[in-house]
Parts: structure tokens; sequence; C-alpha cells
């Protein structure tokens, strides 16, 4: 377990660690990064980088959590990556169904695999099905989301690489969307995000805008949000249109 600078999330859970990039919105990879930081500071889980690997001693961590936790399963990795077996994927769902004071946030960029896998999954209601679309190409993610049992259904829009032209809403609770950060970092456009946020006012889906990325791409240079010392500090700020909008899907209240 590790506490998450994620806006939308209290921690990690990382049962799978490493992966290899299937889309442009891999190219600038955090967790690629990160592991190879982890990896030269000597810590064992690391040893390898970011080559795939299962951690079966991670399986017995969310019971030894007596309070309810919001928990992003595998943030350093991808739980429906095809190296992954199905029966790890079962137990990591079994440790899921049975811990259900918590909420388990899951995400992939894999939804081709995630559908053909999810009848043979156990989706208890603490369990979020989430998939990554970072532009109109990937945009068939959702239609495979939409397919699942999964009770709460998210997208996350991050990092926001280029318009979207369409966005079907139906069977999604949940809308994230950010810039990307770092040094070579792709700009976002405001335009881009509204026709989001519009489309999830049009449905009636939860909005969470979660940064601008860099600063540069914030068109409001006097956002407050860009302070580090702000309550609400994000990279590069995260007001829109003067508002901060961190919805979360109801069942979360």
């Amino acid at each position: 377990m590790a506490q998450s600078d994620i806006e939308w999330t209290e921690i990690t859970w990382n049962p799978v660690t490493g992966c290899n990039k299937v889309s442009p919105g891999c190219k600038f990879c955090y967790a690629e990064v990160m592991s190879k930081r982890l990896k030269a500071m000597g810590i064992e889980k690391y040893k390898h980088g970011f080559k795939l690997r299962l951690h079966l001693e991670a399986l017995s961590t969310p019971f030894t959590w007596k309070k309810p936790k919001v928990v992003f399963v595998n943030s350093m990795s991808d739980l429906f990556h095809d190296e992954v077996p199905l029966e790890f994927i079962q137990a990591v769902f079994s440790v899921m169904n049975n811990t259900p004071r918590h909420t388990y946030q899951v995400l992939t960029k894999r939804s081709d695999r995630l559908l053909k896998l999810a009848p043979l999954l156990q989706w208890s209601k603490n369990i979020w099905m989430g998939v990554s679309v970072e532009s109109e190409n990937y945009t068939y993610r959702i239609d495979d989301l939409s397919k699942t049992p999964a009770h709460i259904k998210f997208l996350s829009i991050e990092p926001l690489i280029a318009p979207l032209k369409t966005l079907n809403l139906e069977n999604i609770n949940w809308v994230i969307v950010g810039g990307e950060s770092g040094h070579k970092a792709r700009p976002i456009k405001k335009d881009w995000v509204d026709f989001i946020k519009l489309k999830c006012a049009e449905k009636d889906v939860a909005f969470f805008f979660k940064q601008w990325g860099k600063a540069k791409f914030n068109i409001n240079p006097s956002d407050p949000t860009i302070e580090s010392s702000h309550p609400k500090h994000a990279k590069g700020g995260c007001e829109l249109d003067g508002h901060i909008y961190r919805q979360m899907p109801i069942v979360a209240a």
C-alpha cells in the first residue's frame, strides 16, 4: 500500500507491476519512469524495472486495512495485460470481493481483454472499472467497458492529447479528464475539455477535471490552483471557468 497524490483516489495497491506501451497515451508513462527510479533505489519489488511481475505476497494486503479505503488497483501496471494469467486476475478479484469495506478502482487500456474476461469474474459492487481514452481513436474502449457487468464504470480521459469528436456515455458513471504533465508534455485545449464537460452534463455523469498538466496549457494564468500552496493544487492548475470540478459517482457519498 502507498498513499497516493492522485486526486481521485486515496491509496494504491500493486499486486502487478510492469507493463508495455500499447497506444500514444503511454508515450511518457509515469509508471515506467517511477519503476526505473525505484529500481535505482534498490526496491526489491522493482528489481526488474518495468518488466511485468506478479506479486503473490501483495494479495493479502487489503485484509490488513481496518478502515475503509478508496484504492487504485495497479497504478504501476495494467491488470488486464496479456501476460497476467486469468487465474491471477481472478485472485485479485477474489480479494476485492472479500473486502467489501474498500472501494477499488481498476483502470485498463486493454479493453478487448477486459470484455473477453468479464464473464469469468465476480463483479461485486465495490469494484469500479475504468478504461483510459486519450483521443478519438481509442473511444472503442468505452464501448467495450459499457458491455461489462461492473456496477460503476468510469473513463480516465488522461492524458487528453487530441479532441474527442464523439463520446458515448451510456452506462458510464464517471469521467476524469486531465492534461499531460512532464518536460515533454503534449498540450491540452480548453475546447476539448468543454466538449467532454458538456456531454457529461447532458447525461448527468459525474465530471472530474484533474489538471491542465502544465501552467502554459491553462488559459487562465491567474488560476490560484497553479500555486503549490493552494489546498486544491494540481499540475498546471485545475480550475475550469473559475470552478473546480471534482465530482464523484453518487455511490461514493
